[in-house]
């Protein structure tokens, strides 16, 4: 997820635990990976109206969690920054306890070596 900010895109990053991460989610059934990106962000952050400027392109990550999970990213653009972290209500919290929008310097610093390699993907993309 990014936004435009006057001369440069920051990107959103979600805290869970002590993990910085881009927002991402489990695909249910009878839905497209694009379609559980879409919703995921929808839930986990409330922004909707997501413009896929560069299509449908994605990048998935290596196997992590004990080779169990493969996390796929795709590119979208936001119009607005305003975030909320509503209560998931499987868990009765919000699944994240921050949310920050940042430059790619910052996001460098923030973001774990897996994650990374999205940031970097990412910024050849919309560069």
């Amino acid at each position: 997820m990014v936004n435009w900010n006057s001369d440069h895109y920051n990107y959103l990053l979600l805290k869970s635990y002590n993990y910085w991460d881009f927002p991402k989610g489990v695909v249910e059934v009878d839905e497209s990976p694009l379609q559980a990106a879409i919703r995921e962000v929808k839930e986990e952050t409330t922004l909707t109206e997501l413009l896929f400027l560069w299509g449908d392109i994605y990048l998935e990550t290596n196997p992590y969690n004990q080779g169990r999970k493969v996390a796929r990213y795709y590119i979208a653009k936001s119009r607005t920054t305003k975030v909320q972290l509503l209560n998931n209500p499987k868990i009765g919290r919000p699944e994240h306890s921050e949310y920050r929008w940042v430059d790619h310097n910052r996001a460098w610093l923030l973001l774990t070596p897996r994650v990374r390699k999205i940031l970097e993907w990412t910024e050849n993309v919309i560069s």
